[in-house]
């Protein structure tokens, strides 16, 4: 019995550049930045995601596994407890953001 994946059988190649002031203040500024970052992913997938939810997120618990990959389930941050309303909106009424 072979595993069951999910696959895509979109290939998208063209590329459309950012105006360069955009870029300027984008979090990944080019293209060479972007494939570095892939590239990290790529090695580590739970790692990545998991250095991303800790930087990005406000986590009311922590999660204790990264991923749970039942194939073709998957469970991301088991155990974790966040709030979406939270992330998206709360937490930046003291930033800059807040405007």
């Amino acid at each position: 019995m072979s595993e069951a994946t999910i696959e895509s059988i979109l290939k998208e190649k063209r590329v459309f550049n950012p105006p360069a002031e955009f870029a300027q203040n984008a979090s990944i500024k080019s293209m060479e930045e972007y494939k570095k970052l892939y590239a990290l992913a790529q090695q580590d997938p739970t790692g990545f995601w998991a250095k991303l939810a800790e930087k990005e997120l406000h986590w009311f618990k922590r999660w204790g596994k990264t991923l749970d990959w039942q194939p073709p389930f998957a469970k991301w941050f088991v155990s974790g407890k966040i709030n979406i309303s939270y992330n998206c909106l709360d937490r930046h009424l003291v930033t800059h953001r807040k405007d």
